[in-house]
């Protein structure tokens, strides 16, 4: 027995060092961004995407998003419109739809999709799926009615519509299936995978310091090329989020998305552009310059994060704001919120894709045979304030909201509230008296109603204006709820856990989302059509969007933290799922 005991040793180490020679023996596989040819504008890489279609097409939100209002509306935009255009243009020239099933088939592992021209979409798409899989897919099966090629030694296969002069090419390379709506985009990534010198995205100077930048590679990374993408008209007409103009002042962008159970997280990295001389010297040539930010203001965001209350609906926290934003956040958050004419669209109007009606007989609502009421706008009284914002530097600002059903749970009532962090202490004397000046024309034309009254934590104004304020130092608080200006007291003792960011921000999906509903609802219920023979038409707020929020029901919050390193600027976006 003891002999055996030492033979069995033996054979182990005999098979542990075997293994280990195999393995040094066996070089690691090369990255598959060593494959793609250079010129792409968007780069997408997942480590499985078959794993990822199942868990999609298997999810419960799939299933409820694609029978909602928000669904129906999007199969109405432009964007989708235009993107099932292309699609049976690729099915023309394929020969076959571009539908679930074919991505089903031709999802592997680890996967690349490249797009080079979004107008044209013209891109390669590659995949690691063993042989015997790719010849399966009903592409490969298709491949009779496609020309051979052959270059690096492997035949791949082209077919053109002459009518859209669209064109598709695929290819099988060992354990890699290829897909291109370019020729020579196929013929060139074949052509690195025989070891050939072609320029590769992973010289390009937007990926490679995209690449350098970020962490390790999550579930799914994507890398912008921003240069490029911005200047698109195509981009501009469809970028989703309609902020271009942020989005100039980076060249490239990075992010990565890790998958857990119960929580989706995504790590983005943005490189801003190197400033050039001539554009440095611009605004000194315009006019004087922008006011020097004080210093500490990443600092003081993190610090005044703590006072957020735990069941908040809504909370917003930025690092060095403007004395002209602190103000509009006062005075629309909590001071005075009143009706005026609306701020200038800086978006293009959408087209129309209905049947070009502007009315129905049951809308008694509008009025067509007089023109709109102008609604005036009362100058506030607001020097004593603004001045007082003006000369106080002012470090962050944070925004704080959350809704409640009344007693009666008919209406949905609002609350809000503001706190500052200055460099210096504030003048509580000063800060109130401008406060009461600013709200003094709305809540009475004497002197009632506009003192001060202290509380055991805070000072309250006399009147029937909900108003709270507490100075504590460089903190002022201003509220329009004394129950949340109290929740925002009782953290100051609470340790700061946040490294020092610009931005921060966080929403409480599962407490806002049943209030949101009924809150939309009760906005969007004249406007819906009393004719039962009318075309349903869904309502913005509370069947567009309140669909998209029953879909996501899921989804109990949401928070994003921004900090910057240089020429770097680094988001953390998290979304925590219920269990």
């Amino acid at each position: 027995m003891k002999h055996f005991m030492v033979f069995l040793l033996i054979a182990i180490a005999c098979v542990g060092i075997g293994w280990a020679a195999f393995q040094a023996a066996v070089p690691p596989e090369p990255p598959i961004s060593k494959y793609v040819p250079a010129g792409a504008l968007f780069y997408l890489e997942g480590r499985n995407l078959s794993g990822l279609l199942a868990d999609w097409n298997k999810s419960p939100q799939k299933q409820q998003w694609i029978t909602s209002d928000n669904y129906e509306i999007f199969s109405r935009s432009r964007l989708f419109l235009r993107l099932k255009g292309a699609g049976d243009q690729f099915a023309a020239a394929a020969g076959l739809p571009p539908d679930m099933n074919f991505l089903s088939q031709a999802a592997g592992t680890h996967s690349v999709l490249a797009l080079y021209d979004i107008g044209k979409l013209q891109f390669l798409y590659m995949t690691r799926l063993p042989s015997a899989n790719s010849m399966q897919t009903a592409l490969w099966q298709t491949r009779a009615k496609f020309e051979p090629r052959s270059t690096g030694g492997v035949t791949f296969y082209v077919r053109r519509d002459p009518e859209s002069e669209r064109e598709v090419a695929f290819a099988v390379s060992g354990d890699y299936l290829l897909l291109a709506t370019r020729e020579d985009l196929l013929a060139g990534t074949l052509q690195l995978m025989a070891g050939g010198k072609n320029r590769t995205v992973e010289q390009e100077q937007w990926w490679s310091e995209s690449v350098t930048a970020a962490g390790p590679a999550g579930d799914l990374r994507m890398v912008l090329n921003l240069d490029k993408l911005v200047s698109s008209p195509y981009f501009r007409s469809y970028w989703v989020q309609q902020n271009i103009t942020d989005l100039k002042p980076y060249s490239a962008a990075i992010s990565d998305l890790f998958r857990s159970s119960q929580q989706y997280r995504e790590e983005r990295v943005l490189l801003k552009r190197t400033p050039s001389v001539e554009a440095s010297a611009a605004p000194l040539a315009r006019g004087p310059a922008t006011p020097t930010a004080p210093a500490g203001g990443a600092e003081a965001t993190a610090d005044l994060v703590r006072l957020v209350p735990d069941n908040v609906g809504i909370y917003e926290a930025k690092a060095s704001p403007l004395a002209d934003t602190c103000l509009e956040l006062l005075e629309t958050k909590v001071l005075a919120p009143h009706l005026g004419p609306a701020p200038p669209s800086q978006i293009a109007p959408g087209v129309q894709l209905g049947s070009g009606e502007t009315g129905a007989a049951s809308d008694f609502e509008t009025r067509i045979d007089q023109i709109p009421v102008q609604r005036p706008t009362t100058p506030q009284s607001i020097s004593a304030l603004k001045e007082l914002l003006d000369k106080t530097p002012i470090l962050s600002s944070l925004q704080v909201q959350s809704t409640e059903r009344d007693k009666a749970g008919v209406f949905v009532r609002i609350h809000s509230a503001v706190a500052l962090v200055a460099a210096s202490d504030w003048d509580k004397p000063g800060i109130q008296s401008a406060l009461v000046d600013f709200v003094r024309p709305d809540v009475t034309a004497s002197q009632l109603g506009v003192a001060w009254h202290p509380k055991a934590n805070h000072d309250e104004l006399d009147g029937l204006w909900p108003l709270a304020t507490v100075v504590r130092g460089k903190y002022l608080l201003v509220a329009d709820d004394p129950g949340m200006i109290e929740a925002m007291l009782s953290n100051f003792g609470r340790k700061q856990e946040l490294p020092p960011a610009t931005f921060v921000a966080g929403f409480n999906h599962e407490r806002e989302r049943a209030n949101f509903a009924h809150f939309s609802g009760m906005i969007d219920r004249p406007s819906q059509s009393m004719d039962p023979g009318a075309e349903r038409q869904p309502q913005f707020f509370s069947g567009n969007i309140g669909s998209l929020s029953s879909t996501l029901a899921a989804v109990s919050a949401e928070n994003i933290t921004v900090r910057t390193e240089g020429a770097k600027v680094l988001q953390t976006v998290t979304y925590r799922w219920t269990p």
